[in-house]
């Protein structure tokens, strides 16, 4: 099902928001159908924090395309992440669902990050300016994604760990 909201598509996954801003290329292949993280021993490890963090909480919501990790309360949506390494790709991803549920289901919901192994949480706000800006970022993933072709490897520190270094690196 698409979703359009003022001209710009809702029809994307937190993880493509996320990738946006990790790698321009990992969000094409992804995309594409080349998930290569199944088999990534840093996305098991990070499912593994997932599944043993907050068990009372309410686990892996999915409205549409997006899946959100808990809800609290009647107005909280949670994600947790297993390091700040990569912090705005977490923020972006989690004002995409922000905005998501805005757009989809009249709902006003706040944000909350979790790092359960530096115990820390970071609330995020989705405000008018965060708002434009991220109807900016995906008509951009909207660009790159239907590009013919991936954009250019580019080496970033990153890469080491990347379950796609292969595709890119071979």
């Amino acid at each position: 099902m698409q979703i359009k909201e003022g001209g710009v598509d809702l029809d994307y996954t937190g993880t493509q928001v996320n990738y946006y801003f990790v790698c321009k290329r990992k969000l094409w292949l992804f995309s594409h159908g080349l998930e290569e993280e199944a088999e990534s021993d840093i996305v098991h490890l990070g499912k593994l924090l997932h599944e043993h963090s907050y068990q009372r909480e309410l686990k892996e919501v999915q409205i549409g395309r997006i899946k959100i990790d808990f809800i609290q309360g009647k107005g909280e949506i949670h994600e947790i992440k297993r390091s700040r390494k990569i912090e705005k790709a977490h923020v972006y991803q989690l004002l995409y669902y922000q905005y998501y549920l805005k757009n989809y289901a009249g709902l006003n919901v706040k944000g909350m990050l979790n790092y359960p192994l530096v115990r820390k949480r970071v609330e995020v706000n989705l405000d008018e300016e965060k708002e434009s800006e991220l109807k900016s970022i995906l008509n951009d993933i909207d660009k790159i994604i239907h590009q013919e072709k991936p954009p250019e490897a580019v080496w970033i520190s990153y890469c080491k760990t990347c379950a796609y270094r292969g595709l890119c690196w071979g």
